[in-house]
């Protein structure tokens, strides 16, 4: 039995904002690290792997959507899941064709949270770009 917790990577430049959301996750069962930019995040997801990444979308610099694209290119294990206070429609997102599996508006429960996050891990559509290799066997 496979006892590793889901690892679970939160960006957010609102640093009590990501604290909040980190210990939340850690309650609700994940191993969770959080960083405050997309450089620090890519630096982290070269050196560590990641189930997810919950990422803010208003980052400063490098946004939550160009993150998104770059962990599509470099770390495409890695499901990336936005968050904004801001809207984003599922066709935005579908439109913005930066690989994010959902989007989860502010403010929202960290028990939703964590069970959204843990649908999108459970599935695997090996024609996704997020399938981990070898999903279609």
């Amino acid at each position: 039995m496979n006892t590793q917790l889901p690892r679970v990577l939160v960006v957010d430049d609102d640093a009590s904002h990501a604290r909040v959301v980190a210990v939340g996750l850690r309650v609700e069962g994940f191993d969770v690290r959080l960083t405050h930019n997309a450089d620090e995040a890519l630096s982290i997801l070269a050196l560590e792997p990641f189930d997810a990444a919950v990422v803010d979308l208003m980052l400063p610099g490098t946004n939550g959507i160009q993150l998104a694209r770059l962990v599509r290119e470099r770390h495409p294990c890695t499901r990336v899941v936005l968050t904004s206070a801001y809207h984003l429609s599922e066709r935005q997102l579908v439109r913005a064709d930066c690989g994010a599996v959902g989007f989860v508006p502010k403010p929202f429960d960290l028990g939703e949270l964590a069970r959204f996050l843990r649908a999108k891990l459970s599935t695997v559509d090996p024609d996704h770009p997020f399938a981990p290799p070898g999903a279609a066997a």
